[in-house]
């Protein structure tokens, strides 16, 4: 066997997933929804599983890619808007383990970020299921990079900070703002177009100029992407004007302006630059 050979079995042996065991549950992120950036790990489990417990946020290209003869099960949750309660889902996968069913339960983006991962995974250990996390790429990191958004750089942003733009049981959005308004560094709120006036009112309260550059993506990355870019003052008119809707990303911060220069306009959904520091930008929804 040459080295070549030799290489190439150890890495098909790294990446061979042990079969899923009857009676387990894996917590599965599938990403941001293009099926190019779910996991190995991830694919190889969804393809074992004879029960898929998924969110809304799962593409239906990556549905497509599901054990055919799985039992699928939506438990889909919108802001406001719950399908299936998060208490019900919990028992659900307790019932399906004790089955002996095989169980993913198939997150958007990554279980743990947002997700209700942890809240699933402490019901499990509470009644004595076994279970695996694995990770998927969160929407912040997926959409921003489609979208030409590096998250962080040398001259805009030395940190970033995910945020929820949403609390549980819709209490009132009570983080520090002072911290999120501090300077070079970039901010990306998940769940926050119901929060947006909260969110311009309190940055700008806090220090940040009313002509930080924001970008709002829906559906990043997938062929439904719709992007825009424009700045903290003109938020709330952006999200009117351009009916954007959940899933939506809200990233505030110098680096959004890099969009202009590296974003790809066919896959970033958009056809505008951000023309100056107080323009909100047109944009289009690719067909």
């Amino acid at each position: 066997m040459t080295t070549s050979q030799r290489k190439k079995c150890l890495v098909e042996f790294q990446l061979a997933e042990q079969p899923l065991r009857a009676g387990e549950v894996a917590i599965v992120g599938a990403g941001p929804g293009d099926p190019g950036l779910l996991t190995l790990r991830a694919l190889m489990l969804i393809q074992q599983a004879d029960a898929i417990v998924y969110d809304r946020l799962v593409s239906p290209q990556i549905m497509e890619l599901v054990n055919p003869g799985a039992e699928r099960i939506h438990v889909g949750k919108a802001s406001g808007c719950h399908y299936v309660a998060q208490e019900d889902t919990n028992e659900l996968l307790v019932q399906l383990a004790v089955k002996q069913r095989r169980v993913v339960r198939l997150k958007g983006g990554d279980p743990y970020i947002f997700g209700r991962g942890g809240e699933e995974a402490e019901f499990l250990v509470d009644n004595d299921i076994d279970f695996l996390v694995v990770p998927g790429i969160t929407s912040a990191a997926g959409c921003s990079s489609y979208c030409g958004i590096p998250l962080t750089h040398r001259d805009y942003a030395q940190s970033v900070t995910f945020v929820t733009g949403h609390r549980k049981a819709d209490h009132a959005l009570d983080l520090n703002w002072k911290v999120l308004s501090a300077p070079n560094q970039t901010c990306v709120f998940y769940m926050g177009l119901h929060n947006a006036p909260t969110i311009v009112r309190e940055l700008i309260a806090n220090g940040r100029s009313g002509d930080c550059p924001v970008a709002l993506i829906e559906r990043g990355t997938t062929p439904q992407q719709h992007m825009a870019v424009t700045n903290l003052k003109n938020l709330e008119e952006t999200i009117r004007m351009e009916g954007f809707q959940p899933p939506t990303l809200i990233i505030v911060g110098e680096v959004v302006q890099l969009a202009d220069k590296l974003a790809q306009p066919a896959k970033a959904g958009w056809n505008s630059a951000l023309i100056g520091p107080a323009a909100a930008t047109a944009t289009r929804r690719p067909a």
